[in-house]
């Protein structure tokens, strides 16, 4: 049986779709002050998750089960060097916040 989701156009109108939602709802928790402090992170960060893990799926057609080993071991690199940017710029802006005290 041919499925809606086996179309290309229809997996990119799909993933558009859920990166737009996955963009409003932590723009609307910050917009309308629906959260605040450490809960707002939360869903900031769970939201940016679900948008990596849309684009990977519906755009960059990576999926584990077909997906070779060179390209996980890429995704992982990339994902370590992700995590190195972030750490160190998380890093740095705490360093010069007790500096500016």
């Amino acid at each position: 049986m041919y499925r809606l989701a086996d179309r290309p156009v229809a997996r990119y109108l799909i993933g558009f779709v859920l990166a737009v939602i996955l963009t409003a709802i932590p723009f609307a928790v910050v917009w309308g002050g629906l959260l605040t402090g450490p809960q707002a992170y939360v869903v900031i960060a769970a939201g940016a998750l679900l948008q990596v893990l849309v684009h990977l799926v519906f755009f960059l057609h990576l999926d584990l089960k077909s997906t070779p080993a060179e390209n996980v071991f890429f995704l992982a690199f990339a994902a370590v060097l992700i995590v190195i940017m972030v750490g160190g710029s998380l890093w740095i802006m705490s360093d010069l916040h007790q500096r500016m005290m």
